[in-house]
């Protein structure tokens, strides 16, 4: 079987273009995922591969993936997937196999972490089995905001997307409420019942292998949660204050490396739809007790309302 897989991974690509900073300490690669850039023995001559994931982002939707990943990228021990790879949770990619979602991956030194964020693998099912058959060994980071607010947030985009596309939307109160109670099969409450997804989870993994991040947290005040996830991925202490500054324009943080400054796009940190507090009442009320149930999951607890 090991053969079978090796052989599989063992492709030409084209050469690649030269990553733009070099690295420090960040732990030895995954041997057996770690394919030259080149097909011959030494790899191309600046040294990159392309390897399997060390690291996976796996959720949650609307939890603030996006800026994890870009405030993570400021290290220089780590190489990120520019996009959703989507290939543990969509049949056509799985089917693929390996060599496809090699792929996807950035071209990189030997000694950098890789990393490649889905939000989508949180909620699906079958995700953590196939991941757990490629690598056991893998490092999760999961970023939680509260339940309720990643709802709105979640209803949010949708809204826009239809509204770009002039297509009809139903307002926020009819999805969220049905036969005066609360409508279960809205799939965006089904995502925010983390206990359900982490149990799951927690059948292939043990709790060690999955760092929680705090979302609102990041919001707030990202660099003391960046910290965090140094420490959990064993990085080299590189990312710091500096690197973070609020925009006020914007309302969140942005980005600043090596000179330049970047901040995330303007889908990101909309304005939420008004919500009758009535209801707004009746959501804190249902995640009450999942929200319990995920704390004694995880073995600590969140500033959730």
């Amino acid at each position: 079987m090991a053969a079978l897989l090796l052989g599989l991974l063992l492709f030409a690509v084209q050469s690649p273009p030269v990553p733009s900073r070099p690295v420090t300490d960040g732990g030895p690669p995954w041997p057996p995922t770690a394919m030259p850039s080149d097909s011959g023995p030494t790899g191309h001559p600046n040294g990159t591969l392309q390897q399997l994931p060390h690291i996976i982002i796996i959720g949650v939707r609307k939890g603030g993936t996006r800026a994890l990943i870009e405030m993570l990228s400021l290290h220089s021990a780590v190489a990120a997937a520019q996009n959703e790879v989507h290939f543990f949770d969509w049949e056509s990619h799985f089917q693929k196999g390996l060599p496809w979602y090699l792929s996807q991956m950035p071209y990189a030194f030997p000694e950098q972490l890789t990393v490649e964020k889905t939000p989508a693998y949180f909620t699906s099912g079958k995700v953590p089995k196939r991941i757990h058959q490629i690598n056991p060994d893998i490092k999760l980071l999961l970023i939680l905001r509260d339940p309720t607010e990643r709802v709105l947030s979640d209803y949010t985009q949708v809204f826009y997307n239809r509204l770009q596309k002039h297509k009809h939307y139903q307002p926020i109160e009819s999805v969220l409420v049905k036969d005066g109670k609360i409508n279960l099969g809205y799939k965006a409450l089904n995502r925010s019942l983390y206990h359900v997804h982490m149990q799951n989870w927690l059948q292939y993994f043990p709790l060690g292998s999955i760092h929680v991040v705090d979302g609102d947290e990041l919001i707030r005040d990202p660099f003391p949660e960046m910290k965090k996830v140094e420490r959990f991925l064993k990085l080299e202490p590189q990312i710091n204050a500096s690197n973070f500054y609020f925009n006020k324009t914007k309302g969140f943080y942005c980005l600043r490396d090596h000179g330049r400054e970047r901040c995330l796009h303007d889908s990101k940190g909309r304005a939420h739809p008004h919500v009758a507090p009535a209801i707004l009442q009746e959501l804190y009320q249902f995640f009450h007790e999942p929200n319990k149930k995920f704390f004694e999951l995880v073995g600590r607890t969140f500033d959730w309302k």
